[in-house]
This record gives structure tokens, C-alpha cells and sequence, in this order.
């Protein structure tokens, strides 16, 4: 696999993961007082509203990663582990382009 088709396939996540942190934002609105839901509702609303914000946070750590990693892609050690400076097999790269470690390193 050609670095250009590499590059796509990263724009492609970056896409995804740009939608996500949008849908995540949305969803992570505060629940307004004034809306007339019962106690329980409410409690339900506030706790997910918990979990949708940690999966926003990891959303935006994500796609920070991988705008990294696109800016990185024309470098001599693009897709080297850092630990151990072999190759990182392009299926890793593919599923987790934000990845700067082997699977073994990564362990």
C-alpha cells in the first residue's frame, strides 16, 4: 500500500471521527431544568450525558492523534514503532493510524 492510499484512508477516519466529536457535542448538552421529565428521566438524561462526554473526550484525543499522524505521514519514520524502531505492520496502521507503537511495544 502506496503512502497516497494510506494518506486517504487516515482523511477518510479523520472524516468519521470529525463527525462523531460533532454528534457527541450535540448529545452532551446540559438537560435544562425547565424541561418537565420526571426525577428518574432526568437522572437517566445527566448519566448519559456523563458517558457521552468521556466518549467525546476520547473522540477528540483521537482525532488529534490522527491529524498528527496525517501531518507526519511524508516523514522517514512514519510507521516505525518508537519503542522498538521496527516497522509497524500496515494493518496496524490501518485500523489504529494514531499508533506510534507495534503491537509488541504496545503491550
Amino acid at each position: 500500500m502506496g503512502s497516497a492510499e494510506l494518506k486517504h484512508q487516515i482523511e477518510e477516519e479523520i472524516k468519521r471521527t470529525e463527525a462523531l466529536v460533532t454528534e457527541y457535542k450535540e448529545m452532551s448538552q446540559p438537560v435544562s431544568p425547565d424541561d418537565a421529565i420526571g426525577r428518574i428521566s432526568r437522572m437517566d438524561a445527566i448519566n448519559n450525558k456523563s458517558v457521552t462526554e468521556a466518549a467525546l473526550r476520547q473522540a477528540e484525543n483521537k482525532l488529534a492523534s490522527l491529524k498528527s499522524v496525517i501531518s507526519n505521514i511524508d516523514s522517514p519514520d512514519f510507521g516505525i514503532c518508537v519503542s522498538c524502531k521496527q516497522p509497524i505492520p500496515i494493518g496496524r496502521i490501518l485500523i489504529r493510524p494514531e499508533s506510534q507503537r507495534c503491537v509488541n511495544c504496545a503491550r
